[in-house]
């Protein structure tokens, strides 16, 4: 309910300046929606999720003026049942740290991609300029990733292209403590 509460006040007060697309990718449906990227969806069950992002769940804001396209957090194989028993409408690899996990792989990309397909669902691999967050957890060396002068930009940059996804979303900018940010 809180989190129904919080999408009527961003559709309500920022809908106007939200980024719109399509509820499916194959565009069935003309009727752009606020797109709303939704971080570490797994912290609650599908079942909860379902109250709110599946036709006649509790809380649902499906059909209502504040039904939104909602994209999850997607970190490991397993979660699939997250996204598609909770009726989201895509998912989100969120690391820029290839390797890190299942989500951020991006030799699972193209899995990733068919998978979202099979189920007419939104597929967005994440990239990064590069990952260094030592600074905050300095016990987190096995996660950094050199920028190579921009090269690992572009390689994951490529690869996220190559994957047969329809959006790639970039984690930068408030993530300067992870040291993803992108600057010239």
């Amino acid at each position: 309910s809180t989190v129904r509460e919080g999408l009527e006040y961003l559709v309500t007060n920022y809908g106007d300046l939200l980024h719109t697309m399509p509820k499916r990718p194959c565009g069935e449906d003309d009727h752009k929606l606020p797109v709303v990227y939704v971080y570490d969806a797994y912290h609650n069950s599908h079942d909860d999720w379902a109250k709110l992002l599946c036709p006649g769940g509790e809380f649902t804001v499906r059909g209502t003026p504040f039904d939104v396209v909602a994209i999850a957090t997607l970190l490991e194989e397993g979660e699939t049942t997250l996204v598609e028993g909770g009726c989201f409408d895509g998912f989100y690899t969120y690391f820029a740290t290839d390797g890190f996990t299942f989500g951020s792989s991006s030799r699972n990309w193209p899995k990733l991609s068919v998978w979202a397909r099979e189920k007419n669902l939104h597929f967005s691999p994440s990239v990064g300029p590069g990952y260094n967050d030592t600074r905050i957890r300095p016990w987190n060396n096995a996660a950094t990733r050199a920028r190579r002068d921009g090269g690992y930009y572009e390689q994951m940059f490529r690869r996220a292209a190559a994957s047969g996804a329809d959006l790639v979303s970039i984690t930068s900018f408030n993530e300067w403590g992870e040291g993803t940010q992108i600057e010239p």
